[in-house]
């Protein structure tokens, strides 16, 4: 009896042994997996980085809106100053789409630029208001957010993909009324003179 019992102990304790072993193998293999991950993802941020369209998004964010740029070009009449910067946005799309592989965060660039052009189409109040509203530095914000994984950003920004969409379009039909709201202005006022 007491063999049996010697024996059923030593029977568990293998059992238990591998089990343990079996369950450190797998934390091992976990851990691992995930440090190859964490790598990668550095790798990945450590290229888009250094990259040159990365940098240009930097670039035209600190120019355009840290300095000021975008507003003082703004005041150039009938929306040309806001026409003349608007391929700037161009580098932050590149940078979404194809270096993040994001469309939600393409879409959401877009938004911002819209919104940006949109305001600044405004006449006379535009260039006040573009002082305020910085585009170029919310996409910067946001690129860099997906590239450092903020899951704040990540979510927020995936989780108005759709509405973004929407904006998109109605913002692109309020662009095209400012845009003839503006010419008119600007001729009305030119007549005024001629």
């Amino acid at each position: 009896m007491e063999e049996q019992l010697k024996s059923r102990r030593e029977l568990t304790r293998e059992q238990t042994n591998q089990i343990l072993n079996t369950e450190i193998e797998e934390i091992e293999s976990a851990v691992n997996e995930e440090q190859h991950r964490q790598q990668k993802k550095a790798d990945k941020r450590q290229e888009l980085e250094s990259s040159l369209s990365y940098g240009a998004v930097k670039g035209i964010k600190t120019v355009m809106d840290d300095y000021y740029l975008d507003p003082l070009l703004g005041l150039i009449p009938g929306g040309v100053g806001d026409w003349l910067t608007a391929p700037l946005v161009l580098p932050a799309i590149y940078v979404a789409l194809f270096k993040v592989h994001s469309i939600a965060l393409t879409l959401a660039v877009i938004y911002n630029w819209l919104v940006d052009a949109c305001l600044g189409s405004i006449p006379f109040l535009g260039s006040i208001i573009d002082f305020f509203y910085k585009g170029h530095k919310k996409n910067y914000q946001m690129i860099v957010g997906y590239v450092e994984d903020d899951r704040e950003i990540i979510s927020e920004v995936n989780g108005k993909a759709f509405k973004t969409l929407i904006l998109i379009a109605i913002l692109g039909v309020a662009l095209y009324y400012l845009i003839k709201l503006a010419i008119y202005i600007w001729d009305w006022f030119w007549g005024l003179f001629t």
